[in-house]
């Protein structure tokens, strides 16, 4: 079994002991930096990171293959990936780029396919002078983000 092969094994073990944990990106560089990036259903903290580090760590011989090992959370800045993620952000705003257009609005729902986003706008009134505000919601494809990252507000 080569090195990566075995590293993405212990990984995936390390990862079933912790199910509310899930893989964003993973990765070894030729001088065998490992790099994993991981999330939580509930966040992660820093014990998780050390969870899933020694999972990996203490069962690799260095004197077989010398290594170097990073697991670090997904950033509060790093773009969504997958529908887990999404799905743990509903409630919160959320600045998605798509093909035609960038939207910032609040995450309203999300499955396996699609998210559904609600904001306000003031638009022309139907009749009459002025403007009037409206809610409004879209839906959107997995397949049509190009970038979502979730707005952080103080």
């Amino acid at each position: 079994m080569d090195f990566k092969t075995k590293v993405k094994n212990l990984l995936e073990q390390g990862l079933a002991e912790h199910p509310e944990l899930f893989l964003i990106d993973f990765s070894i560089s030729p001088d065998y930096k490992i790099s994993v990036v991981i999330d939580g259903d509930n966040g992660v903290n820093l014990q998780d990171c050390i969870d899933v580090s020694r999972s990996i760590e203490h069962n690799l011989d260095r004197e077989e293959q010398d290594f170097s090992l990073e697991v670090a959370s997904a950033g509060a800045t790093a773009p969504l990936k997958f529908p887990r993620q999404y799905k743990k952000n509903i409630g919160r705003t959320l600045e998605v780029t798509t093909e035609n257009e960038k939207i910032e609005a609040k995450l309203t729902d999300a499955d396996d396919e699609a998210i559904k986003l609600e904001w306000k706008a003031r638009e022309p009134k139907k009749i009459g002078k002025g403007k009037e505000t409206v809610v409004k919601t879209v839906e959107i494809p997995y397949i049509s983000i190009k970038k979502a990252v979730v707005v952080i507000s103080f």
